[in-house]
């Protein structure tokens, strides 16, 4: 069977575009092939910085013969009914067509038609330029002459070369012509930019044309370059008695940036080392592309403060000073219980360097200390006196700050800046205003220390203003974890200020400390009701603030701190904190500001008022009008949300449904009976429980949709058999018991009042007949049924449970 080879050769292509095109143009040809008629036997695709290539094995010589019969009109239908018949078929006379007789229409005409299949060149060559031209890179480029005429081909970067050959192993292959923008298809590419010779390589299939690569300095394979980077970057690291710190994401990009990686090794000053791990890591990563290391053996470094002098703390448990002049400054969780950073790190080169790297190394080496410098610098400011502390007084006030700790001042710029956390829900200051309130209504339902809790809600976003921040946007909250034990805060203050943003997806870590937990679900809470606040929900595939990742966080928070928490009282609070923000007047001013550019210039206050129109101002009634119906709906967000999360971990959507009603708003018991049931209906008597149930439930039904009288109350007097008192006396028991139960949180206990049911249910359908002639029986017994339902809705709505 005859094989592919594609080569699409161009100038460098970004690193982070390269796997997925290769998946896109191995998708895009093998899907146009199939179509075509063609199959294949396997196909491979493969990509460096300058290519992107497509190996499809077994691929079909030629697509098959299509024979169609195309059914036309009657033999008596009229003249143009039949050259209508004619042209579609691509018949020129009618005695080309067959007649066919049918015993209820009679004799009509028919059209065997036969498509005769193509060869795969002339199907591969109509397709590619396709492609080709229509290939969906994120961004893409024009260059060249032809690049001033209309429809010119767009690449990411130029386009240099295509290499399309075909043809089986035990004969020359051939090369499928076709042209792309001037360029024609061929058996000649090229090899490494610059350890190659720079002559055109001729190549026949994939075999020798990944072989005539590596002889040219090219390692076709990114996972074989990956494995390549990461054995040599070990290797390397443990002769020099380190450890590499490895970084997937960082190696696939390396990867993607050489044809013949060369692993190196750099260093930098050991004073840099005063500087936290992962700002040192994320600036070597981020600027250079390097590795770093640490050392091997060694115990972690105690955490030593990298402060002045003057704060008052600068002093270790020995008596020696800790500044950062000492060289052995060290930021907490430096070592982190891991072994702490060393001053080598790993570089990758794409050439073979005549003096075996070490000016490429000694290159490297100079970027990163450049980089680490303002690190340093970064750090150290951080850790001083801001020059405006006299405008800071007033928010110090208003958050109880102690502007001799640099976090503090901090938050309290922060304030004073009037940093935008949303146009419609006012500042970042104002929204930790709205944080802490609702920590200090929190702390007592999780068991948090209320003034821990208010500390670190207060400081929770007091790191935005760190210069190391405002450089790596990452490493927020975990810098002011950071600043916050260097300052001497309590460790679960320190830990809430990381902690708060967690967890940020269904596997990222879920907080446990109580301060953390009440921090993490204040902040989420007031995100949540904000934007319901302004009708900012997510829609659709769209979620720009991340509202749902926010929703499953409380929910993940709720279920792992087994803590009975209900939503609506704190909905309510958090609203409350947004009206007490003029959240109202907010939006008014927002919406007259929108309208007010929308009809052109306006200067004055009068005029912008004026340009609202009236349809306009009554969009929006007054917030405290609609908090109800706002927060129910953002609870049945939370249901969903909660669907979801159940779902992934076994729990089926139906039982889910039969527990939840509209105001359910204790997720923790939400998710505890959704538990029980799930249990109950593994057993015989909850399965046979449910028929029964569901039985009675569809007699009910029914009878109510007929107009059928049920009594309001069941009436033992009425009773004719045995089986009905029975199953009056054990509704009564089990009514009784299952409410009990539910009201100490004993859902197990509750099914197993319920199971009480089977039997009786089971033998009353066996012996009466709910539907007895006297009106007064059938009513009574409908009430008896209707009393099961009630008795088994206080625990779930068995009517939406499948089976």
């Amino acid at each position: 069977m005859p094989d592919l080879l594609l080569e699409l050769r161009s100038e460098e292509i970004p690193a982070r575009m390269q796997r997925k095109a290769a998946g896109d143009l191995k998708k895009l040809v093998t899907d146009g092939l199939v179509e075509a008629g063609l199959t294949y036997e396997a196909a491979g695709d493969y990509w460096t910085p300058r290519r992107l290539t497509l190996d499809i094995r077994g691929l079909t010589a030629r697509s098959k013969d299509v024979h169609e019969d195309r059914k036309g009109p009657s033999v008596n239908a009229p003249e143009q009914a039949i050259l209508g018949f004619l042209r579609s078929a691509g018949l020129s006379d009618i005695s080309e067509a067959h007649v066919h007789t049918d015993p209820k229409k009679g004799d009509f005409y028919v059209a065997h038609l036969t498509k005769p299949g193509r060869g795969a060149e002339e199907i591969i060559a109509e397709l590619m330029p396709k492609i080709i031209a229509a290939f969906p890179w994120p961004k893409s480029m024009r260059w060249g002459a032809a690049s001033s005429k209309p429809g010119s081909l767009r690449w990411v970067r130029p386009l240099q070369s295509v290499v399309c050959t075909f043809g089986p192993e035990t004969e020359e292959p051939v090369v499928v012509d076709f042209e792309i923008d001037g360029l024609r298809a061929g058996n000649v590419t090229y090899g490494h930019r610059f350890l190659s010779d720079g002559k055109p390589i001729t190549v026949r299939r994939f075999n020798d044309y990944v072989a005539k690569l590596e002889k040219a300095k090219v390692v076709l394979d990114a996972d074989r370059r990956k494995e390549m980077i990461l054995s040599d970057a070990q290797n390397i690291a443990f002769a020099s008695g380190l450890e590499l710190v490895e970084d997937e994401a960082l190696l696939e990009e390396v990867s993607g940036l050489v044809e013949w990686p060369v692993v190196l090794m750099g260093e930098f000053e050991e004073e840099f080392l005063a500087i936290p791990p992962e700002v040192i890591r994320l600036t070597i990563k981020t600027n250079q592309k390097c590795f770093v290391t640490r050392k091997i053996g060694l115990h972690p470094t105690p955490a030593l403060r990298s402060d002045p002098p003057h704060r008052g703390e600068g002093e270790d448990g020995n008596g020696a000073s800790t500044s950062p002049s000492d060289g052995g400054g060290r930021s907490e969780a430096a070592g982190g219980g891991e072994n702490p950073l060393s001053n080598k790190f790993i570089l990758v080169s794409n050439i073979e360097a005549t003096d075996g790297g070490r000016e490429i190394a000694h290159g490297n080496g100079k970027v990163v200390r450049a980089r680490l410098s303002d690190a340093l610098y970064f750090w150290n400011t951080d850790q001083h006196d801001l020059p405006d502390m006299h405008t800071l007084a007033p928010a110090a006030i208003k958050f109880d700050l102690d502007l001799k700790k640099p976090l503090d001042q901090r938050m309290a710029r922060l304030d004073a800046l009037n940093v935008t956390f949303h146009a419609k829900l006012g500042t970042q200051g104002e929204r930790v205003t709205r944080i802490r309130a609702l920590a200090r209504e929190i702390a007592p339902l999780v068991g948090a220390d209320p003034a821990l809790a208010i500390r670190a809600s207060v400081l929770t976003k007091a790191d935005l203003t760190t210069e190391i921040v405002g450089e790596f946007p990452e490493l927020q909250g975990g810098m002011g974890r950071k600043y916050a034990l260097l300052q001497k805060e309590h460790p679960s203050v320190a830990a809430a200020i990381e902690e708060h943003y967690k967890p940020q997806g269904p596997s990222d870590f879920v907080p446990s400390d109580p301060v953390s937990v009440t921090v993490a679900l204040a902040d989420k809470l007031d995100t949540l009701v904000g934007f319901w606040a302004i009708d900012e929900k997510p829609t659709g595939s769209k979620d720009p603030f991340a509202l749902r990742r926010a929703a499953l966080g409380v929910i993940r928070l709720l279920l792992s701190s087994d803590r009975k928490i209900e939503l609506l009282p704190l909905f309510q609070s958090a609203f409350a904190q947004l009206r007490e923000d003029k959240i109202e007047q907010r939006i008014e001013q927002f919406e007259e500001k929108q309208a007010a550019q929308q009809s052109g210039d306006v200067d004055g206050e009068e005029d912008v008022i004026n340009a609202v129109s009236g349809f306009e101002k009554r969009m929006r009634s007054q917030v405290a009008e609609r908090a109800q119906p706002v927060l129910l709906d953002l609870l049945g967000f939370f249901h969903e949300r909660l669907k979801v999360h159940l779902r992934e971990l076994g729990a089926r959507y139906d039982l889910i449904d039969a527990v939840l009603t509209e105001d359910a708003d204790n997720l923790l018991l939400i998710a505890r009976r959704v538990e029980a049931l799930v249990v109950f209906l593994n057993t015989e008597d909850g399965k046979n429980l449910l028929a029964g149930t569901k039985r009675a439930a569809n007699i009910l039904s029914a009878e109510e949709k007929k107009g059928t009288v049920v009594s309001d109350t069941v009436d033992p007097a009425l009773f004719s058999f045995d089986e009905e008192k029975q199953l009056h006396a054990a509704v009564n028991q089990a009514e009784s018991q299952a409410a009990q139960a539910i009201q100490n949180e004993d859902f197990s206990g509750a099914m197993i009042a319920l199971s009480a049911l089977r039997e009786p249910v089971d033998s009353f359908f066996e012996k009466v007949l709910v539907n007895d002639e006297n009106p007064d029986i059938r009513a009574n017994r409908l009430a008896l049924l209707s009393r099961i339902r009630t008795a088994t809705n206080t625990v779930a709505d068995f009517s939406k449970i499948a089976g």
